[in-house]
């Protein structure tokens, strides 16, 4: 049995938004060795025939489980199991972490940059900068799942259903004799899309002035418009209250500004702070790239293996006491209180019985013969689901929709204290008796291990 275990990038960022499940359960379903890859793998000149007309009637026929994509995962704690054959599982080692570790990333950094921006729709726009277009499209799809709430990327939208926006370029303004031109001529191809970008020659003088004078025809036209401007550089905190100020005295009351310009969470927290009027924001680079902290360390160690009579635990030791892993099969729980809110998650060994949440005894996994009492928990939640049995496909994922709607529940019922941007609190994992004693043993036989 080996396990997918999540250490988050950032000492930042207190959860994780589990993204990528969808797209490892199809690799894992059509995984096999066709004439070419076996006429490949044969001319490396390392393996045997033998061992070649092993894979080439291979299918995987393992047992997963795992927590649905778009729940919230913490430090340490198993997001997927695999049991079969030692070949097999850690045949598709590479391929699940690969699959998951990124996409999990982008969801945890746009529920990040969401979280900043507090309500304001936040529109993904970090194709041109994205790590291929592979990663283009799977970190569109996960940026939805942790709350964007609409991609530039149209092949996204095509295979994912994803709301698509945007603007027009620089290059647009600057095709035509003058900015009012271009302008005039974009609100005429899309006067119900109509957002210009206003800071191609100069933002204050031309840009904002041009832009209102555009929406002031459109209205004279009869068009029932909402006036939505772009701004793209300089200061934006100083730019946008500018440009709200010129359309309210333009009598349009509430005009859509749109802030972009490599931002990130921080910077979206400093502009509301400073009372920007920006009241949409589109995120590229840094969220596309998870630019402060471009890698997520989730793990696959092995817990326990079965000699054909039993399962015996397996436990990594390591210099560094935070990175020993915690043997044995197990299940996950998340413990909440009287008002929805997650309170704790604990291990259990595979099949020992989950307590009442009132008499939940747990241990620490960096001290796991101390005893701690859960409080405050009234009810309890498995976490880990039966997603592919015996080389069958169990899970049938659902529509995007419905896992960004499940992220965003989790994320709202998670207390604030864990959704601080900087020095976030520590959301517990323990360790149940049985599994806290165990390690413990193990600890101290290492040669058991």
């Amino acid at each position: 049995m080996l396990r997918v275990f999540l250490s988050l990038a950032s000492p930042h960022t207190g959860f994780a938004v589990t993204a990528g499940l969808a797209s490892f359960l199809d690799y894992l379903e059509h995984l096999h060795f066709d004439e070419d890859d076996l006429a490949y793998l044969g001319g490396l000149g390392i393996f045997d025939k033998q061992f070649l007309e092993r894979l080439r009637a291979f299918r995987p026929s393992c047992t997963v489980c795992a927590m649905p994509e778009g729940t919230l995962a913490f430090p340490y704690e198993p997001i997927v199991t695999v049991e079969g054959a030692i070949f097999e599982a850690q045949l598709v080692e590479t391929a699940l972490l690969n699959l998951l570790n990124y996409p999990t990333l982008i969801a945890t950094k746009a529920a990040r940059v969401c979280l900043a921006a507090n309500g304001d729709p936040v529109m993904e726009f970090g194709l041109r900068r994205a790590h291929g277009p592979d990663g283009g499209v799977s970190g569109s799809r996960a940026a939805y799942i942790g709350g964007c709430t609409s991609t530039s990327n149209v092949m996204a939208g095509k295979l994912y259903g994803i709301p698509v926006a945007g603007t027009h370029a620089h290059s647009w303004v600057m095709s035509f004799p003058s900015e009012l031109e271009a302008f005039r001529a974009f609100a005429r191809h899309y006067p119900n899309q109509c957002t210009l970008l206003v800071d191609t020659y100069d933002t204050v003088s031309s840009g904002i002035p041009n832009a209102v004078r555009v929406f002031l025809g459109m209205r004279e036209e009869g068009h029932n418009v909402r006036p939505a401007i772009r701004l793209d550089s300089g200061d934006l905190a100083k730019l946008s209250n500018i440009a709200h100020a010129a359309f309210r005295e333009a009598g349009f009351d509430n005009p859509l500004i749109v802030g972009s310009n490599d931002l990130d969470e921080d910077l979206i927290a400093d502009l509301k702070r400073q009372g920007a009027k920006i009241n949409a924001w589109g995120v590229g680079t840094h969220l596309i790239t998870a630019h402060d902290c471009p890698a997520l360390s989730g793990v696959y160690k092995l817990a326990a293996i079965h000699t054909g009579e039993q399962w015996q635990p397996r436990m990594k030791l390591t210099s560094n006491p935070e990175k020993a892993t915690d043997p044995g099969r197990k299940e996950l729980v998340r413990f909440f209180d009287e008002s929805g809110h997650p309170v704790d998650d604990v291990m259990y060994a595979r099949d020992e019985p989950i307590p009442e949440p009132a008499k939940v005894l747990c241990r620490s996994r960096m001290h796991p013969e101390r005893d701690i009492h859960l409080q405050g928990a009234v009810r309890s939640q498995r976490l880990l689901e039966t997603v592919f049995e015996d080389g069958v496909r169990k899970y049938e994922t659902p529509p995007l929709q419905e896992i960004r709607a499940h992220a965003q529940h989790q994320i709202a019922s998670l207390p604030d204290e864990y959704k601080r941007l900087r020095n976030p609190g520590i959301y517990h994992n323990y360790l149940s008796p049985a599994i806290g004693n165990l390690k413990e043993h193990m600890l101290a036989h290492p040669e058991q291990a």
